[in-house]
């Protein structure tokens, strides 16, 4: 099964060193969402396929300033991108699994050397720099057990910043929103 979603951004966090006037600008565009943009993501999340004549009659204007709208949101950065959300299993990737990091800070640019090195790394979808037992929490797509077994120990091993790898092995997914807990009324 395929279904469309549009990712958004958590705008007030977000701030660039050198980028200072967009992300002010994004701050600004956030702070003046009102009730109709802000139905305009809920729906966009919920179905990014939706038509623009019909995306107009759900929130009540006519499709040009509809239209205006999306642009203003897609230009501001709100709505990043569209994409389509995949079944992985249907491809034929059937593990997925989450692996907590731990760097070697002792390494001069440990950060910055290992984030460089999971961007080239394709069956890794998500990394998020976390608190608690660990640097990063990754998540691994890939097709089988013997296919990740080979990325963990040809490819993430010889990672010399990392420290230390802890994998947590998904039996099955409950629940994957696409749609951001906001309240959009």
């Amino acid at each position: 099964m395929f279904c469309g979603f549009v990712y958004l951004k958590t705008l007030k966090k977000e701030r660039h060193i050198g980028d200072s006037d967009r992300a002010i600008n994004r701050v600004e565009m956030t702070e003046r969402l009102d009730k109709i943009d802000l139905k305009i993501l809920k729906i966009l999340q919920e179905n990014s396929k939706i038509t623009n004549l019909e995306l107009s009659k759900q929130i009540g204007l006519s499709p040009a300033p509809t239209l205006e709208r999306v642009k203003k949101l897609e230009q501001s950065e709100v709505i990043r991108s569209y994409h389509a959300h995949v079944n992985p299993q249907s491809i034929g990737l059937n593990v997925q699994t989450f692996v907590l990091v731990s760097l070697a800070w002792q390494k001069k640019n440990a950060r910055q050397n290992f984030l460089t090195k999971v961007k080239e790394i394709d069956e890794i979808v998500s990394c998020f720099i976390i608190t608690g037992e660990a640097d990063f929490l990754v998540r691994i797509v890939c097709k089988d057990i013997p296919s990740y077994e080979q990325l963990l120990f040809k490819t993430l091993s010889q990672i010399e910043e990392i420290e230390r790898l802890k994998t947590l092995m998904t039996l099955s997914t409950f629940k994957d929103s696409m749609v951001l807990p906001f309240k959009y009324d």
